[in-house]
Parts: structure tokens; C-alpha cells; sequence
């Protein structure tokens, strides 16, 4: 038992002063003559006793009447220990898309947004925060309704940047019960904490469970045949394995143009194909109807006129291997000589290859730096008899570049940097095993150029990023066997398809994407991406032949949009939502024994009011005085 004023219980030495005056009491007895008191003897002894009785029990009564009145207003009660520690909570609300599941036919999310506005007092204060929005010390009713309009997000957090963010809105400042509450369905995407990022405050994980964790997704689209009349479009479809078949429709634009049926295996997996005229535009959407998620039930796919990237060779060497990995269906290829270079067309340009020239004009040295001062794109391939001297007056401008001397030793090209962005999806796994190119002699180069490919001994033979790259020897047939390599079509078709970002099929809206349009903006001029009512102005820089277009915020909503200049209509692109937690499998959360597994969000407001409530008992000890007093009346009015 606990008081709320304990100072007063001071008022309890007062019980002494009846104690005192019952003991001490003196009284004068009066004399009173009577003829014979022989009679009254025995009456005389009995109404002694009696009177001492009466006295001692008036003389507890009277205690414990005052001691009740004392404990009554010290203001006793019965609470926790933690009763009157002050209470912080953080609440983490899983507003991804696979929240969309149903449980008692509504979404998780609704589920968990309905329990918290009946369940979380409206004198609490707290904060609340989603994959992306936060709602820093508030209380319920004054983010009821942007609770109830939340929309689903494609980004979800990991839990270990669940708990890190989460551990930032506590107090530091004084010793406070912090509280985690984690509301989420908790798929196995998410991983399991680590312990580092388990913190001292109270976790508690309220799972969401659907009534079934069956989905439809529809995951990707591709051309898997271009005819010379007609294209052929592929999608596939995952499901579970209890899922026999669904009906998948094709519409271009506004207009169904095709309706079939996806046929499952029993891994749970289909492809469905359409065939399309080869010159026709489309603004395609592929369309199911499931029941479990809805986000992955549509994905949006565009193609457009053809664009072909400009790449030029030049040099006095046979380019025709070039040609042969820059075919005219992805590619304008062109090559010259020096006596035949038209200078005029370099601007225009996407990637210009220095293919084994011998001497570097200054003349051309400073229009390919005015080249890729424009975004433009430089391979420099130098000769077994290159002049050193003019290769260093454009190479220096690039990452300090300068090549040495000839070193005229064989050498075997074993090394690839597999994570360098020119082999990005090249590679499923790292290769060690291939058939080593090699050269008969090469340059010694310094640079601060990453290296790409490199020989034995961590000798660089191609360096480079961002658009510039180096070899650091002749790739003649003379001098290397690296056109016959495996490594030479991916090399150079990357340095060609990444000089020029054209949108593909379709993009996924998950991290940055980079775009580039062929246009030249002039002053004050910018490019706008729309659909529908809804426009913005992504990122950009703009370029002599180009502009690149930069999106990760934006667009939030999958679809296709269009890329217009001055309201002309450029180029389409389509965004869908990463399918990432299509597959609608959970962890485990009652593995994690340091924290607290509640079925529901009120029972958790239920056990944290039980903890911070108050008994109070004032009220009984003011009860219990007025019966004492009451057996006081009674005692002096019967008791003889």
C-alpha cells in the first residue's frame, strides 16, 4: 500500500493524547453518607468492572476512529510499481501492399487502422509512423483521418530499420517505459532483427494474419519474337500450386484486344503469349482478377517507335566486328577514317569509338572533350604505335589519365570487376573458370580511372566510368585475341546501350531510374512526365543531343505516362510496382523471446491501462471511521 500523502501519517503520534487521558485520567469522587452499605457491596464491585470495560473498548474505538481518518486523507491506494513512470510509445503501422490481404473481408490495413482508433485513448499522446509518412507526438483523434485515407506504399522497411527509426523519437532525457508496438503482417522479406538492433525499450508485435495467403501475380512481360510482320509478347504469372487457371486480358489503351487464359503447372507457374502487328504503338495493360493482393493484378507496358542509338568508329582498322555487335535494329552505326571524318556529325553522336588511330588531331582532341562535355559517350582504343603524346592531351582530361611506355610482354586478361555498371545483369554469378584473351604487349597507364578488366598482377587493360573508357592495348588481331573473346560483345554493347538510356518495356518503381530522351531543350525549356490529371517535372540535365531524366520519388502510382515537351508527347514510359511481396509468406515472430507477441492492439492498450491504473482506498477508511463511530454510539448507548 502506497500514500499520496505520507507527510500526514505524522497526525497518527495524536493517537497518544486518548490514550493518555483514559490512563491518566483523575476524577474526584464524591463522598456521598449512606446508613448501610452492606446491601450495595456487590453492586458497587459489578459496576466497576463493567465501567472499565466500556472505557478500554470506547478507548479503541476512538483509535481506531481517528486512525482511520489519518490513513483517509494520507489518500492510501494500491498500484504497479511502474503506475506513475512516464510512458512513451512508437507505433509502426505496415502500410505496404501486402496489407491488401483480407481478413474478414477487409484489408489487413483497415483491420489494424480500425483497432487503433477504438483501441488507443484519446489522452494518449504517442507517435506513429508508416514506410513513409511519420506522426510525431500526437494523439488519435487528430491523425484519425489521415489514418483512415493511408495509402498503401510500395517501399517497406526492414525490420532492423524498423527498430533504428523507431529508437529515434524516444526521450533520452530522464527515465521513461518506452514501448514498441510493430503492426504488421511481417513477411519473410522483411528479415529478422539482429540483436544489435533489438533496443532496451519494450517490442511488442501485433501480426496481422489474412484468412488465406493465396495470390495471383502477374511478374513480368517481354518480347520473346520479332518477325519481320509481327511481334510476339510473352507474359508469365506466378501462383500457388493449388491454382489451376485464371483468365489474363490485353488492353491497348482503352481498347480490349485480346483475352485468354493462364494455364498453371504445378509449381504454380504460367506464360501467357499475344501477337502483335510489328510498326503498331501500344500502351498496353495486362489485367487478372484475384482475390489476394490487387496491386500485382495489373502491369503496364509500352512500345513505342523504335529509337536507334548513334554509334561512330574511327579509325583506320577494319571496324567490322563493331559492326556486327551494333546491328542496325538497336543501332545507327557508322565508322570513318580520319581523312573521311565529317566533324559536323560528331555532336550528334551517342558513343564515338577511337578505334586504333595512330596520332590523335588536337583538332578532333577538343571536339570529342566538347563531345562529352554534352553527355557524350568515348572509347579510346590506342594502337601498337600510338603517339603517347597526343593521347595524353585528351586522355588527361579524364580521370588524370596518362599512358607510359609500351611494355612488350604477354599477358592474359583474368580479371573482371563483376560489379562494375558496364556487366551489371551480365553475369549470374561470378566466373572463374573462362578462356583467358590475351595481348601481346600493352601500356603502362596512371589514371584514377576504376578498372573494368585486367591482366594477371592487377594490371588494368580497360578503365573507365561514367561514359569514358580506356584500353591500355591494341585489340588488333595482331596484337590480342580479345574479339574472339566472350567478353568483347558485352563490353562494347553496353558501352552502346548505356550511352543512350531508352526506356525499356516497362520500368520497375523501386530505387532511381534513369532515362534519356533524344531532344534538345532550348532555354527555359523543361520536360514534363503526365497521365491523366497528374504531371511532374522529374529531374534532368540537359545535353546538345539529349536530356536525361532522373525518377525516384516519383511518379506513386504504376502506369503509362508520357514525356512531353511543350505539351508534343516525346516518348511513352511504364512504371509498375515491384513484385516483391507478391509472395505472401511470414516469419516466425514468436522466436524473438526478448520481446512481447500481443494477439491484438487492445490488448495491449488493455494491459498497459492495467498497469497504470490507480487503486484507490480513501474512500474505505472513511467507511471504516463512520462504523467505528457508529459502534462508539452504540456502545455508549447499550453498553451500561
Amino acid at each position: 500500500m502506497q500514500f499520496k500523502y505520507p507527510e500526514l501519517l505524522w497526525a497518527l503520534f495524536l493517537l497518544l493524547i486518548p490514550i493518555f487521558i483514559h490512563l491518566f485520567q483523575l476524577r474526584r469522587f464524591k463522598k456521598t453518607p449512606f446508613t448501610n452499605v452492606k446491601l450495595l457491596q456487590r453492586v458497587v464491585a459489578k459496576s466497576r468492572k463493567s465501567k472499565t470495560l466500556k472505557k478500554w473498548l470506547l478507548l479503541l474505538t476512538r483509535l481506531f476512529l481517528f486512525a482511520a481518518l489519518v490513513l483517509a486523507f494520507a489518500q492510501p491506494f494500491f498500484a504497479e510499481r511502474t503506475a506513475f513512470q512516464k510512458k512513451e510509445i512508437v507505433i509502426y503501422l505496415d502500410n505496404s501492399f501486402s496489407m491488401q490481404a483480407k481478413k474478414d473481408g477487409n484489408s489487413l490495413l483497415n483491420n489494424a487502422v480500425q483497432e487503433l482508433i477504438k483501441s488507443i485513448p484519446e489522452s494518449h499522446n504517442f507517435t506513429l509512423f508508416t514506410n513513409e509518412r511519420i506522426f510525431e507526438g500526437v494523439t488519435i483523434s487528430g491523425i484519425q483521418n489521415d489514418l483512415l485515407t493511408l495509402p498503401y506504399s510500395k517501399s517497406q522497411l526492414q525490420l532492423d530499420e524498423i527498430l533504428l527509426k523507431a529508437g529515434t523519437f524516444f526521450n533520452t532525457e530522464g527515465e521513461t517505459i518506452q514501448n514498441i508496438i510493430l503492426i504488421s503482417d511481417f513477411q519473410q522479406r522483411m528479415a529478422l532483427p539482429q540483436k544489435d538492433s533489438l533496443l532496451d525499450a519494450r517490442t511488442h508485435w501485433v501480426q496481422m494474419s489474412p484468412d488465406n495467403s493465396k495470390n495471383v501475380s502477374l511478374d513480368s512481360v517481354y518480347l520473346v519474337n520479332q518477325g519481320s510482320e509481327n511481334l510476339e509478347l510473352a507474359a508469365t504469372l506466378t501462383a500457388d500450386k493449388e491454382t489451376k487457371d485464371i483468365p489474363v486480358s490485353f488492353t491497348n489503351g482503352e481498347d480490349l484486344v485480346a483475352k485468354t487464359a493462364a494455364i498453371f503447372d504445378g509449381n504454380g507457374k504460367a506464360t501467357v503469349n499475344f501477337t502483335l502487328g510489328k510498326d503498331e504503338i501500344i500502351q498496353g495493360r495486362l489485367e487478372i482478377m484475384d482475390t489476394g493482393l490487387v496491386y500485382d493484378n495489373q502491369l503496364f507496358f509500352n512500345i513505342d517507335e523504335k529509337e536507334k542509338i548513334k554509334v561512330l568508329a574511327i579509325g583506320p582498322e577494319d571496324s567490322q566486328y563493331l559492326g556486327r555487335i551494333y546491328r542496325e535494329d538497336e543501332f545507327l552505326f557508322t565508322s570513318a577514317t580520319l581523312r573521311t571524318l565529317d566533324y559536323g556529325i560528331l555532336e550528334n553522336q551517342n558513343l564515338i569509338v577511337l578505334n586504333e588511330i595512330k596520332e590523335i588531331p588536337s583538332a578532333l582532341s577538343t571536339s570529342l572533350r566538347s563531345f562529352t562535355d554534352n553527355g557524350g559517350w568515348l572509347t579510346i582504343i590506342p594502337t601498337a604505335d600510338m603517339d603517347i603524346a597526343s593521347y595524353n592531351a585528351l586522355s588527361s582530361n579524364y580521370f588524370s589519365t596518362n599512358y607510359d611506355q609500351k611494355i612488350n610482354l604477354t599477358r592474359n586478361i583474368t580479371t573482371i570487376a563483376f560489379s562494375h555498371p558496364l556487366y551489371q545483369n551480365v553475369f549470374e554469378k561470378d566466373v572463374t573458370n573462362f578462356q583467358y584473351p590475351q595481348v601481346s604487349s600493352f601500356y603502362k597507364i596512371n589514371t584514377f580511372a576504376p578498372a573494368v578488366l585486367g591482366f594477371e598482377g592487377n594490371t588494368p587493360f580497360l578503365l573507365g566510368s561514367n561514359g569514358t573508357y580506356f584500353f591500355t592495348a591494341s585489340i588488333s588481331s595482331e596484337n590480342s585475341n580479345f574479339k574472339n573473346s566472350p567478353l568483347v560483345v558485352p563490353t562494347f554493347y553496353n558501352m552502346g546501350s548505356n550511352s543512350l538510356k531508352l526506356p525499356e518495356l516497362y520500368m520497375w518503381m523501386d530505387g532511381q531510374i534513369q532515362v534519356d530522351v533524344s531532344t534538345a531543350l532550348q532555354k527555359d525549356e523543361i520536360l514534363k512526365v503526365a497521365k491523366d490529371n497528374y504531371e511532374f517535372i522529374p529531374l534532368q540535365k540537359s545535353s546538345a543531343n539529349k536530356v536525361s531524366l532522373t525518377f525516384q520519388e516519383n511518379p506513386n502510382t504504376d502506369g503509362v505516362y508520357r514525356i512531353h515537351k511543350n505539351g508534343e508527347t516525346l516518348k511513352n514510359i511504364s512504371f509498375n510496382y515491384p513484385r516483391a511481396e507478391s509472395a505472401l509468406n511470414y516469419l516466425d515472430v514468436n522466436v524473438l523471446s526478448e520481446s512481447s507477441n500481443v494477439s491484438s492492439i487492445s490488448s495491449f492498450f488493455d494491459a498497459m491501462e492495467k498497469d497504470s491504473s490507480v487503486k484507490e482506498l480513501w474512500k474505505w477508511f472513511v467507511i471504516l471511521a463512520l462504523l467505528f463511530l457508529l459502534v462508539e454510539i452504540l456502545i455508549q448507548k447499550y453498553f451500561p
